[in-house]
């Protein structure tokens, strides 16, 4: 007797998993999606290869830590998110299945995101950032399908909220407070 064959153990039928578990590694391996990997991989690299030439212009002062530091340390996490998107990619790439047919409502959720990125742009100096990045980042996961709203709205509150204490009191960064002055 194995121990998926003990009492008060129950083994699933053969093809389940955990739910949309098989979906969606069909999808992270298509070729469209591990292109679209690699580039966003590759974007991450030029970026941290400018953040660093912006660094090295502002120096630290001649000491340890100073202005070029948070840059430095912002690039280098790129350079490591960014190369290890382009190797992973490039290594899944070989084996990938062909890309599914495009998903119906793209058109569609580019122009909500875009109206969304406008309409902070918008709001933000009378709304202050706190309210607008909460508001933004919870639309903007909504858009991209994220399933449970309310959850989605915590979790944009609550980096909305971190990125106003690392910003504005952490690097002494003012953003706009707007009526209720965070």
């Amino acid at each position: 007797m194995s121990a998926a064959d003990a009492p008060g153990r129950r083994t699933p039928p053969a093809g389940t998993g955990a739910p949309g578990a098989a979906s969606e590694e069909r999808i992270a391996q298509t070729r469209r999606g591990l292109q679209a990997t690699a580039g966003i991989g590759a974007l991450m690299l030029l970026f941290a290869a400018v953040t660093l030439a912006d660094a090295a212009r502002i120096g630290n002062g001649g000491g340890l830590l100073g202005a070029a530091s948070f840059p430095v340390l912002v690039a280098v996490l790129m350079i490591a998110v960014g190369g290890g998107l382009v190797g992973t990619a490039l290594l899944r790439l070989r084996t990938a299945a062909p890309a599914p047919a495009a998903a119906k409502g793209g058109p569609a959720r580019l122009a909500g995101l875009v109206g969304v990125l406008v309409a902070f742009a918008a709001a933000l100096p009378y709304a202050g950032f706190t309210l607008c990045a909460a508001l933004l980042f919870t639309a903007s996961a909504l858009l991209l399908g994220a399933p449970h709203p309310l959850r989605t709205a915590a979790y944009g509150w609550t980096l909305a909220g971190l990125l106003h204490l690392l910003f504005d009191t952490g690097i002494g960064l003012s953003l706009p407070g707007g009526p209720w002055g965070f």
